[in-house]
C-alpha cells in the first residue's frame, strides 16, 4: 500500500523516552492511488492529528492505543482533552519505564501509583510539581483507560484499591467510590474568576490593542483582536467550554431578530455528550452577526479567489444547511449536528451555486482562511494577559477562567432573583449560610443546566466564593439582567433549558 500514516512528534526532546506523536499523512510522489487513502483512513478511525504513544524503543501498542483512539466515544471529545488525557497517560507510561523497573501499564499496581503520586506532587524539584487539579485530571485519564481494558476484557479485574466514602453535599450524605491509591489529599484550587470591570479591561488592553486608559496604543501591531475579543465575550456571556465554543457553526448561530439568542450546544462536541442550549446577550449576537458579514466574508472571498478551498483535504460539501442539521452532497439524508464530531465540523465546506466549494462552515477561521484549533485561542490569551503585564496589569486569564466568571455572575443574578422574589430588600446584607439555603435547589440546578455539569454539586463550588456575595448583587450587572427571561425558560422538571 502506498499510502502511509507518519508521524509528527509532540515533543522536542530526541532522548529514548516513552512518547506522544501524531498522525499526518504523507502520499509517496509520482505514484498514482487507486483508492481513496484519505477515506480509508477515516474508516479505520485515523484523522489526522490523531495521537498516539510509542514506547522508547519505538514499540506501538495497539491496545494502548486503540484505547486514545476512542477516547471520543468515552466522553472525552474536545481537543484539548483528548490531548490532556494522552499526556497524562504517556507521563504515567514514561515513570513506569523509567522508574518502576521497566513496567509497562499494563502491570501497573497500587504501590506503583502511590509511588507516582509522591512524585507528581512532592517532589523536590518545584517545577515538577504539580497541582492538586493536574493530579485529578491525571487520574481521571487514568480511571478511563482502567474502564475502558475492563469493558474489553483485556484487564480482568481493576489493579487499585476502592473503597466506598461517604461524603456531605448540601443535599444531604451520598456514598461515592474512590480509588484509594489515587487520592491526592490536597484541598483544591479555588475558583479562578475576575468581575466584569476587570474583564472589560483585560479584552480591551490585551485583545483590542488599547492603552488602560481606553486610548487607542499608536504601537498596537495586533491582528484578529475583533475577532479574539469577539470570542472572549461569547466565552464570558455564554459559560461555553473552549472546545464548544471554538468548534460552533456559521449555521448554529440563532438569527438576528428578536428572540433569547438561544445556541444550541451538540452532545458531539459537548462534554460527556450533554447537549444543552445557551443564550447569547443581544450585543454579542449583532457583533457576531457583524464579523460574519465584513471581516469574515472579507476573508473566506480573499482566500477562495486564491484557490485556497480547492485543495482541500476530503471535504464534505454542504448542500444545504439549517440550525439543526446539514445535508451533504452524496448523503441519502440530513446530518444533524449532534452526529458531527469536531473533526467532520473542520471538514464541512459551504458550496456555490456550481457545486464548488465556498468556505468552511467552521464559525472562527485563520488567516489562512482555514478553521481555528482551540490551540489558538490559547496562545491569544496567553498574549493577552502578557500584554496588560507591560501595563503593571496584573491578569491570568484563560478560557475557562470566563467560564466561571459566566457561573459566578449568573449565580449573583439567581440570588438577586431569589431576593425579589421572596419580598426582602436587594441592599440586605446576608450571611454565607443564609446565601447558601436560598440558593440551594431550583437555583442552583438552574446553573448546573446552563453549566452543562452531570452533577447538581460541582455547582455548588461557586458557592465559596460568595462571602463578599452582597457585593456581586448590588454590583448587579444591569447588562445581565436581560437573562432574567432565560432562567424563567429552564424547564427544571425535563432536566434542560428551552
Amino acid at each position: 500500500m502506498m499510502a502511509a500514516a507518519t508521524l509528527t512528534a509532540d515533543e522536542d526532546e530526541c532522548e529514548a523516552v516513552v512518547s506522544t506523536h501524531r498522525t499526518t499523512f504523507d502520499w509517496m510522489s509520482g505514484q498514482a492511488l487507486e483508492f481513496d487513502a484519505a477515506a480509508m483512513f477515516q474508516r479505520l478511525g485515523v484523522d489526522v492529528g490523531q495521537r498516539f504513544v510509542l514506547g522508547p524503543d519505538g514499540s506501538y501498542d495497539f491496545q494502548f492505543n486503540r484505547c486514545i483512539r476512542e477516547l471520543p466515544d468515552w466522553g472525552v471529545r474536545s481537543d484539548n482533552g483528548i490531548s490532556g488525557y494522552c499526556t497524562d497517560l504517556m507521563l504515567l507510561c514514561r515513570y513506569l519505564h523509567e522508574a518502576r523497573g521497566g513496567k509497562t501499564i499494563w502491570q501497573i499496581d497500587g504501590s506503583d501509583l502511590r509511588a507516582y503520586k509522591r512524585a507528581r506532587l512532592e517532589s523536590e524539584d518545584p517545577d515538577q510539581q504539580i497541582k492538586g487539579v493536574s493530579w485529578t485530571r491525571a487520574v481521571a485519564a487514568l480511571e478511563k483507560w482502567v474502564r475502558w481494558s475492563l469493558a474489553e476484557g483485556i484487564l480482568t479485574a481493576e489493579p487499585f484499591r476502592y473503597i466506598d466514602k461517604t461524603v456531605l453535599t448540601p443535599t444531604g450524605a451520598r456514598t461515592i467510590r474512590v480509588n484509594l491509591d489515587a487520592e491526592a489529599d490536597v484541598q483544591p484550587d479555588p475558583i479562578r474568576f475576575v468581575d466584569h470591570e476587570d474583564y472589560l479591561l483585560w479584552r480591551d488592553v490585551g485583545l483590542l490593542g488599547f492603552l488602560p486608559d481606553g486610548t487607542p496604543d499608536p504601537g498596537w501591531r495586533g491582528r484578529n483582536g475583533v475577532r479574539n475579543a469577539l470570542f472572549a465575550d461569547l466565552l464570558v456571556c455564554t459559560g461555553m467550554r473552549l472546545g464548544e465554543a471554538s468548534s460552533l457553526l456559521v449555521s448554529e448561530l440563532p438569527p438576528l431578530a428578536p428572540g433569547k439568542g438561544d445556541v444550541h450546544v451538540s452532545g458531539a462536541i459537548a462534554k460527556r455528550r450533554k447537549a444543552r442550549v445557551v443564550y447569547m446577550r443581544r450585543r454579542v449576537l449583532r457583533e457576531l452577526h457583524h464579523y460574519l458579514a465584513i471581516e469574515r466574508d472579507e476573508l473566506v472571498q480573499r482566500r477562495r479567489m486564491q484557490g485556497a478551498y480547492q485543495e482541500t483535504d476530503s471535504p464534505l460539501l454542504v448542500r444545504r444547511a439549517t440550525r439543526q442539521a446539514v445535508l451533504v452532497a452524496g448523503a441519502r439524508k440530513a446530518w444533524a449536528y449532534s452526529k458531527l464530531d469536531m473533526s467532520k465540523r473542520q471538514r464541512l465546506m459551504s458550496v456555490d451555486s456550481h457545486g464548488r466549494p465556498a468556505g468552511p462552515l467552521w464559525l472562527w477561521l485563520g488567516e489562512g482562511g482555514q478553521p481555528l484549533q482551540s490551540s489558538t485561542w490559547q496562545s491569544a490569551f496567553r498574549r493577552a494577559n502578557e500584554r496588560c503585564a507591560k501595563f503593571g496589569i496584573d491578569f491570568d486569564v484563560h478560557p475557562h477562567t470566563l467560564r466561571h466568571t459566566f457561573a459566578v455572575h449568573m449565580l449573583g443574578l439567581l440570588l438577586r432573583q431569589t431576593i425579589r422574589a421572596m419580598g426582602l430588600r436587594e441592599d440586605r446584607r446576608f450571611t454565607i449560610e443564609q446565601i447558601k439555603r436560598m440558593l440551594i435547589g431550583n437555583p442552583m440546578r438552574k446553573l448546573q443546566l446552563l453549566m452543562g455539569h452531570t452533577r447538581e454539586e460541582t455547582v455548588y463550588l461557586y458557592l465559596d466564593v460568595l462571602d463578599e456575595a452582597q457585593e456581586i448583587v448590588l454590583a448587579a450587572l444591569a447588562e445581565w439582567d436581560e437573562q432574567i427571561a432565560v432562567l424563567d425558560g429552564i424547564d427544571l422538571s425535563s432536566g434542560v433549558s428551552r
